[in-house]
């Protein structure tokens, strides 16, 4: 069993098949794992063993994935709460989430987004963070568009315990090579669902 941290560059689509025009999970390593979309960056976490990825993506299990989310304008507190109580997107409304601001001087440790996020002068940018517990397809985008504020860049930063370290330049590093990989990773998928109650 392996288990390996992916941060997923901007553009990468989450298949391991090669892309005409795309670079793919395949060009940075050889495990499955769980996926973010093609404009999405950040955490990955890539495991072959199929129980261990089941419980980190399936929602019953309510593993906590931490979003930062650069959206367009300026959302106020209660933006920020009507979030955090679920959103009616049409087709679903989520589940409640934590919410909250985040400080500039922790998205400067972001690395440079390539191609950039659009500048327009006249209308400011706000970085948010939303801890989920879903990740339903493109959710936290169409979450903050519900809302008024549409997402410009969005960078997951954690799943269950296991955060994104800002200031790595590595994209990828194993969690663990010996064979207790599978307890390793389940401790720390215990402890955010311990840290829940």
């Amino acid at each position: 069993m392996s288990l390996i941290a992916l941060n997923k560059p901007f553009g990468t689509i989450c298949q391991f098949s090669a892309h005409e025009t795309r670079a793919s999970l395949g060009d940075w390593v050889k495990t499955p794992g769980v996926w973010l979309d093609a404009d999405s960056e950040g955490l990955l976490l890539l495991t072959d063993d199929g129980a261990l990825q089941a419980r980190i993506a399936e929602p019953r299990h309510k593993l906590v994935k931490r979003y930062w989310a650069q959206v367009e304008g300026a959302p106020d507190d209660a933006a920020l709460a009507r979030l955090a109580q679920g959103v009616d997107l049409g087709d679903y409304v989520t589940r409640p989430c934590r919410t909250a601001f985040v400080a500039d001087e922790h998205t400067g440790a972001l690395w440079p987004r390539n191609p950039p996020v659009r500048y327009r002068a006249a209308i400011p940018t706000t970085w948010i963070e939303l801890a989920i517990t879903e990740g339903k397809n493109r959710q936290v985008r169409r979450m903050t568009a519900a809302v008024g504020y549409p997402t410009l860049r969005l960078v997951r930063v954690a799943v269950g315990a296991l955060d994104l370290s800002l200031r790595a330049r590595t994209r990828a590093r194993r969690v663990r090579r010996s064979a207790s990989a599978r307890a390793v990773a389940t401790r720390w998928l215990n402890r955010i669902q311990l840290s829940r109650k």
